[in-house]
């Protein structure tokens, strides 16, 4: 158990209405007439909702422990991707629709994180930096490397990101799958 009083940035618990929250950050107010209170700020885990909320310092939440486990992404079925515990041996199936616009940057293989609470999985996070191969650009040329110009150019996964005008295809490239750009040459 957790209560409102001892809120610290980080901790998660589950609200009265099932939904699994963090919180960002906590004020302990304790204003010259009436009771205290804690004004928070909190990020549903599950949505990534961030809502403003208050409460009696004496409230009582269950703590929630989110589960963040290493998996290796075998493949795509078409409907689902299929992950494999590697201690376990044991197989997660996770939909289409849980999975971030950074999944684009893995391959198969890859290991990722799942993220789930209670047995469900609500998200998968890549890992921070991956090596892909460009399979796909227009050539560079000799020089070409002084200004800031910038190029499309696909990658073994698919993915298309801007790269700079020496790359050629075959190079393998480090990308932030963050943010989706070119960092370097692998």
């Amino acid at each position: 158990m957790v209560v409102a009083g001892d809120f610290k940035n980080g901790i998660t618990f589950e609200d009265e209405n099932g939904n699994v929250l963090q919180v960002i950050e906590f004020q302990h107010v304790k204003p010259g007439k009436g009771a205290a209170f804690v004004r928070t700020k909190l990020k549903n885990v599950i949505t990534g909702a961030v809502i403003e909320k208050t409460f009696n310092p004496t409230d009582k939440f269950e703590n929630a422990y989110i589960e963040r486990r290493d998996m290796q992404y075998s493949y795509d079925d078409g409907d689902l991707y299929h992950f494999m515990d590697q201690e376990t041996w044991e197989e997660t199936l996770v939909a289409h629709d849980m999975v971030g616009d950074n999944f684009r940057f893995v391959k198969e293989e890859m290991m990722c994180k799942i993220i789930s609470y209670k047995g469900n999985v609500f998200g998968i996070e890549p890992p921070t930096f991956v090596e892909l191969e460009v399979t796909d650009t227009d050539p560079g040329f000799a020089g070409n490397t002084a200004t800031n110009t910038l190029k499309p150019a696909t990658l073994e996964t698919g993915a298309e990101i801007k790269v700079p005008l020496f790359i050629n295809v075959g190079d393998v490239l480090k990308i932030d799958t963050r943010t989706g750009e070119y960092l370097s040459r692998a």
